[in-house]
């Protein structure tokens, strides 16, 4: 996928590409992840269409990253553009169908419809798992026993959260799980595409293709005119959730293309102590026993994960 166009990872200046910053980088996407799953839990529910409401914040969040693009190739020798091979241009457009279009109507519409907000969080929050017995075997990652430990932690700290012992299982919690295994997929397509073109346009592409994709499935749905009905109030929740989308996307990109997609995914898992604090703090929302413990293995999982990100020397080839 990665051989046939030149390594364009010195192109755009930037941040170094070790694993010690991708490990930072994803904190940071973690912390933009808490805030956003917060943000879009209220918003998705204030929306009459969850799809139109995500086409809208996805076009909006393309434009910001298209603009982050422009800015950060301004002067380099080599535009992603004319490097990029014909292979390239359609995995990243399977990029953008996969993960910016088909797995976003599945998360959102299922966020709608789900019956258990602690269910379709803890099947989101599985993704580690599904991108572990992907990254192995098609990227070549390495898990140690750090890894396992990660896993092992963060699993257990979200079933305490989720108190899977009265959990439902619904329509909307089955498309929540399509979506999260469609995410792994990116996970590993994008990974691959990182080796060769910088963060900031898979970025773009990603986002900027999907929401082609999304806006002809809104057509096709007949819900264009519901999107061109949107209301001044209903545009600016979708600039607000569209630029901590781009914000996430960016950073995320960014982390994938120094560390491995296991260290990662594990470390995203990270914004649901956040999210959980947001919640405590703005809303009220008490934190019970359960949950101090349930936010206490996520944190000793992301520790492990760090810890093995930060022990490993070796960066792993991707081929």
């Amino acid at each position: 996928m990665n051989d046939e166009a030149p390594k364009m990872g010195g192109a755009v200046r930037g941040l170094p590409r070790t694993r010690v910053v991708g490990l930072s980088l994803a904190v940071v996407t973690a912390c933009i992840s808490g805030v956003a799953i917060f943000v879009n839990t209220y918003f998705v529910v204030q929306s009459p269409d969850a799809t139109v409401y995500t086409t809208a914040k996805n076009a909006i969040a393309a434009a910001l990253l298209l603009l982050v693009l422009m800015a950060t190739s301004r002067g380099s020798k080599i535009s992603p553009k004319s490097a990029l091979t014909p292979r390239q241009w359609v995995w990243l457009a399977a990029l953008g169908l996969i993960g910016g279009s088909i797995a976003f109507v599945l998360f959102f519409e299922g966020l709608a419809r789900a019956e258990s907000a602690q269910t379709a969080g803890f099947i989101h929050k599985t993704l580690v798992v599904w991108v572990a017995l992907l990254a192995v075997p098609l990227l070549r990652e390495k898990l140690t026993g750090f890894h396992i430990a990660a896993i092992a932690l963060l699993l257990m700290g979200q079933v305490v959260l989720a108190d899977l012992g009265t959990a439902a299982f619904g329509t909307g919690e089955l498309m929540i799980f399509g979506a999260t295994l469609l995410w792994a997929v990116e996970f590993v397509v994008a990974k691959r595409l990182l080796a060769a073109i910088p963060s900031p346009a898979v970025a773009a592409a990603r986002l900027g293709i999907g929401t082609l994709f999304l806006l002809m499935f809104v057509v096709a749905t007949g819900r264009a005119e519901a999107l061109m009905s949107l209301t001044a109030q209903q545009w600016t929740w979708a600039f607000v959730t569209g630029a901590i989308l781009a914000a996430f996307v960016a950073t995320w990109f960014a982390a994938l293309a120094r560390a491995q997609a296991i260290d990662v995914t594990a470390v995203l898992v990270l914004g649901q102590i956040i999210t959980t604090l947001l919640a405590a703090g703005i809303k009220g929302a008490p934190i019970a026993t359960n949950v101090a413990v349930g936010l206490l293995l996520i944190a000793l999982g992301v520790t492990a994960a760090a810890a093995g990100t930060i022990r490993s020397r070796r960066v792993p080839a991707v081929v």
